[in-house]
């Protein structure tokens, strides 16, 4: 429905990703869609049915490629909130131009911060305003509506488990800084009138092209191992020199981005001592600083993924 610039696929569902961080070659072949996923996207179409709604969870700094075209077939007439998360990472500009897209597509959508409370009751508001007219229809019967049970779903990492633990106010999904970490559908009471679905992630079966791939990989959608942190922090560097990142320049004391992303890399290296035992820089060391800081919010604001509307 949101894909209007994709382009097919590789059909064996690989992609083939290489760069060259300083003088480091990195050449990958990903599989993208794994049987594990084939598995739980089989699981969640049996379960549709069992709920009223789906809360599809994406990244704002990827609004697009963090979503799955795959499952918005598969709903059909299913309601669907598109919960556009981590908006506290994303550049709040971006973020205004993208709003004014959604609208424009008339979708139900909201961005969130996972860490504010406030931010989140939104959800379920919005969410319980989607099912007023069904709702309706038992009131005039003089019937209470049954609970509104939803299905919690999206690419790894994009949040979902703190979602459920901020909306409980306990933990009940399990949580971690890396993607895969929910193994298994779980039903979640969140109140008398609301039932959550807790569903592992799920990456969409085709990924768009090389620099989609390193998006997902830059938002740890994609486990740093299958591509290669030295690849990530890579490409995190050359986005962030290409938008004069602040952040980047006064986390790192860099005097002047006007120098390639390997001169940068190596600067970062040595502010950070990461040397190894013959002087040389020690890349894969650097590039997990490099990760670390930019997942914690530490080198700014930013976002991958350009709005098909320029303007608000």
């Amino acid at each position: 429905m949101y894909r209007k610039n994709e382009r097919k696929g590789n059909k064996n569902k690989k992609s083939e990703l290489s760069e060259q961080p300083g003088d480091l070659t990195v050449k990958t072949y990903i599989n993208w869609f794994p049987g594990h996923m084939a598995k739980a996207m089989r699981q969640v179409r049996e379960k549709l049915k069992l709920v009223d709604m789906v809360l599809e969870i994406r990244d704002a700094r990827v609004p697009l490629v963090s979503g799955n075209a795959a499952l918005q077939k598969d709903l059909g007439q299913k309601r669907c909130l598109i919960v556009l998360n981590k908006v506290n990472l994303a550049d709040p500009q971006q973020v205004k131009v993208w709003e004014a897209w959604f609208r424009e597509q008339g979708a139900p959508f909201i961005f969130v911060n996972s860490f504010d409370k406030t931010s989140l009751k939104r959800i379920v508001k919005q969410a319980k305003a989607m099912m007023a007219t069904k709702w309706e229809t038992f009131a005039r019967k003089g019937i209470r509506h049954p609970p509104l049970r939803m299905m919690i779903l999206g690419v790894p990492n994009t949040g979902k488990s703190t979602i459920i633990n901020r909306l409980t106010s306990r933990k009940v999904a399990a949580t971690g800084d890396r993607p895969g970490v929910t193994q298994s559908q779980q039903w979640i009471v969140l109140d008398k009138d609301v039932e959550l679905l807790d569903t592992p992630g799920i990456m969409p079966p085709k990924i768009i092209g090389q620099e989609q791939g390193l998006w997902l990989c830059a938002i740890h959608a994609i486990r740093d191992e299958i591509v290669g942190k030295e690849k990530v922090a890579f490409f995190i560097i050359e986005h962030l020199k290409s938008i004069n990142s602040p952040e980047l320049q006064e986390r790192y004391q860099i005097p002047s981005l006007d120098i390639s992303v390997g001169e940068i890399l190596e600067q970062i290296g040595t502010r950070l001592h990461c040397r190894k035992q013959e002087g040389e820089l020690d890349l894969l060391k650097t590039a997990a600083h490099i990760l670390l800081d930019f997942r914690k919010g530490k080198l700014g604001r930013c976002c991958f993924e350009p709005c098909p509307r320029t303007e608000v």
